[in-house]
C-alpha cells in the first residue's frame, strides 16, 4: 500500500512539472492614458493662455511646484498597470500638456529617464492653451506617421442673430478645442495605430455640450473608418479622456463602442470601461459622484483569439492610495494640486494590457 502510494505521488509531481512546463508564456505591453492636469510651465507664453500658471498669476505657480508636479507626474506613469507588468507603460497617451517643453522635462526625470520615451506633440488650437501627446518607448515601437487631425465644432452667437427663427453659418463661431492625434508604427513588428483625444468638455452643462462631444465620436469614427479602409483588419487603440461616460451618446452611438466582445462586429470597437462604469467605478468624481471619463477602445482585431499577434488581455483604472486625497471636502477623490499642496490629477490614469504568444 505504501509503493502504491509512493507511486502515485511520483506520477501526479511527473504530470504537474509537465504540465507547468507545457504553460505559455506571453509578451506583454502597457497602454496607459493619464490625463496630466494643467501641466503647465512657469513661463508666460504670448500665444499660449497660461496667465495664472506663472509665478506672478492668480496661482503663483513657481519653479519649485512645477519641479515637484513632475516628479509626482512620473511616479505614476512608472507604476502604472506594474500588478501584471513590471515594466513601465509601452504608450502613454496624455492630455492638458502645455507644450513639448513640459513633455522634455517629463521624461527626463529620474523614475522616466532610463526608459527613453519618444514624444509625439503637435500644437492645438485649445483656448485654454492646453494639447494631447503621446510618450512611447522606442525600444518597442517604431512611430512611421503622425498627424494632428482638427474637430469643428461651433456655436451660435446670438448676438449676430437678427432673425432667431432663421440663421446660417455666417452667425455661428468655432468652438477652439484639442485636435486628435493620429500615429502609425510598429510595435516589434506589428503594425498598430493609435488615436488621442480630448474631447470638448461639459462646459456649459452637459446636454448643452453634448453636441460637440458627439462631434468628436463622429471625427474619432471616421478616422477609423479611413484606416480600415486601407486595411480591413486595421488594428486601432482609441484613448483619452471623453469628457463623457462610456455609455453617453458620443460613445455608444457616435464612436459605435460596444461593451461587450460579442456585440463587436467586423469593423467594430470595443470598451472595455463600460462594464466598469456600469459598477459605478470612476476615473473622476464631481460632487461624490464618479463617472469614466477615461477610456481606451480596441477595434475588432484585438479581440480575436490570434495570440500570435498582439490582442487585449484587459483593463483597468490605476487608483492607488497614494493618488486619493484623504482629509477635507475632497477626501476620496483623485489628489489634485491645492494651494498649499502639490498634487497629481484630478483623474486617474487608465490602462490596458495587450499579450502576444511567444513560441
Amino acid at each position: 500500500m505504501r509503493i502504491l502510494r509512493v507511486l502515485l505521488l511520483f506520477l501526479l509531481i511527473f504530470f504537474s512539472a509537465k504540465t507547468l512546463g507545457q504553460q505559455k508564456k506571453y509578451s506583454i505591453h502597457t497602454v496607459a492614458f493619464y490625463n496630466l492636469e494643467n501641466l503647465f510651465d512657469t513661463i508666460n507664453d504670448p500665444d499660449t493662455n497660461d496667465d495664472e500658471w506663472t509665478p506672478k498669476g492668480s496661482r503663483h505657480w513657481t519653479s519649485a511646484q512645477y519641479h515637484q508636479k513632475l516628479k509626482n507626474l512620473s511616479r505614476v506613469i512608472l507604476e502604472i498597470g506594474s500588478s501584471d507588468n513590471k515594466n513601465a507603460p509601452t504608450f502613454l497617451g496624455c492630455c492638458e500638456v502645455e507644450n513639448r517643453g513640459v513633455l522634455e522635462d517629463l521624461v527626463k526625470q529620474p523614475y522616466l529617464i532610463d526608459i527613453d520615451y519618444g514624444i509625439i506633440h503637435f500644437d492645438s488650437p485649445d483656448k485654454r492653451g492646453i494639447d494631447v501627446a503621446l510618450l512611447y518607448q522606442k525600444k518597442y515601437f517604431r512611430p512611421t506617421n503622425y498627424t494632428n487631425i482638427p474637430l469643428y465644432v461651433y456655436e451660435l452667437d446670438s448676438s449676430k442673430i437678427k432673425n432667431k427663427k432663421e440663421y446660417d453659418s455666417t452667425q455661428t463661431n468655432r468652438v477652439f478645442t484639442r485636435d486628435q492625434l493620429l500615429i502609425t508604427g510598429f510595435l516589434e513588428g506589428e503594425e498598430i495605430n493609435i488615436i488621442v483625444n480630448h474631447w470638448p468638455s461639459r462646459s456649459g452643462g452637459e446636454k448643452k455640450s453634448s453636441k460637440f462631444r458627439e462631434a468628436a465620436g463622429y471625427l474619432n469614427r471616421k478616422i477609423i473608418d479611413s484606416l480600415q479602409n486601407i486595411n480591413p483588419l486595421a488594428k486601432v487603440i482609441t484613448l483619452g479622456d471623453l469628457n463623457d461616460s462610456p455609455m453617453n451618446k458620443s460613445v455608444k452611438v457616435a464612436l459605435g463602442a460596444k461593451g461587450k466582445k460579442e456585440a463587436v462586429g467586423e469593423k467594430g470597437i470595443y470598451n472595455p470601461f463600460e462594464s466598469m462604469a456600469q459598477k459605478g467605478l470612476g476615473t473622476i468624481a464631481y460632487r461624490d459622484s464618479w463617472d469614466i471619463f477615461d477610456q481606451i477602445m480596441v477595434s475588432q482585431p484585438f479581440i480575436s483569439n490570434d495570440f500570435t499577434t498582439y490582442q487585449f488581455w484587459k483593463a483597468g483604472i490605476y487608483n492607488k492610495p497614494f493618488l486619493i486625497q484623504n482629509s477635507g471636502n475632497y477626501k476620496g477623490y483623485p489628489k489634485r494640486n491645492s494651494i498649499s499642496d502639490v498634487g497629481f490629477s484630478d483623474h486617474f490614469p487608465v490602462y490596458i494590457y495587450l499579450i502576444k504568444e511567444i513560441h
